[in-house]
């Protein structure tokens, strides 16, 4: 089975520990990834600018109806939530969930109802329970759900909510979470490449 989209959620001590994860995937990794880091309404585009300092795959603050393309890695805009639609992004200014916007939950959930089985979910260091609904209905659907071992996270709230909430599939440390990604990603990839079906590349932009 070919994942569509990898999704991460992540709020106090999220930079450093998505540094981390994507420090460590390949500059061929062949699954999008989308990212809702909580952060103030009025961020600016440093949180960009921070993580492709760390990574050799695209990093794109999202922009409403986005395609979904593999070689990059999407961020919700600060005070939007991010949703995932069929091979495209929308954006929402909908009320906040969990107390928050961009809200974990709304991407997860909305991944959850597009992709299905094809999702895979990923908690990290957090400080609310923003995330555990919507890793529970990935969960439900057949995706993989993978959360930051709690011992390891900055703030242990929300990967501790999320293990309370979902039977999850793993429960590891940063590092071993880019290589289970790895695993995942590239081995269903190989799989759909091995079915002759040819394998997509982004448009440069």
């Amino acid at each position: 089975m070919s994942f569509k989209i990898v999704v991460i959620g992540t709020s106090l001590g999220g930079l450093s520990a998505l540094k981390i994860i994507l420090g460590n995937l390949p500059a061929d990794f062949p699954v999008p990834i989308a990212i809702v880091q909580h952060r103030h309404k009025e961020s600016n585009n440093t949180l960009q600018d921070l993580l492709q300092e760390s990574t050799l795959l695209k990093i794109r603050e999202v922009e409403d109806k986005d395609e979904i393309l593999p070689g990059y890695v999407y961020i919700a805009p600060a005070d939007y939530h991010l949703l995932v639609e069929p091979d495209h992004f929308a954006l929402s200014t909908d009320e906040p969930v969990s107390y928050a916007r961009p809200s974990i939950d709304v991407l997860f959930e909305s991944a959850a109802d597009v992709y299905t089985e094809q999702v895979i979910g990923v908690i990290l260091t957090g400080a609310n329970q923003d995330g555990m609904q919507g890793l529970k209905k990935i969960k439900a659907r057949g995706g993989i759900t993978i959360v930051q071992e709690p011992a390891t996270a900055e703030s242990d709230i929300m990967p501790e909510a999320a293990i309370s909430a979902v039977t999850v599939d793993w429960i590891l440390t940063l590092s071993n979470i880019a290589s289970q990604m790895v695993k995942l990603c590239h081995s269903s990839q190989k799989e759909t490449d091995a079915d002759g079906t040819q394998s997509q590349h982004p448009p440069s932009r």
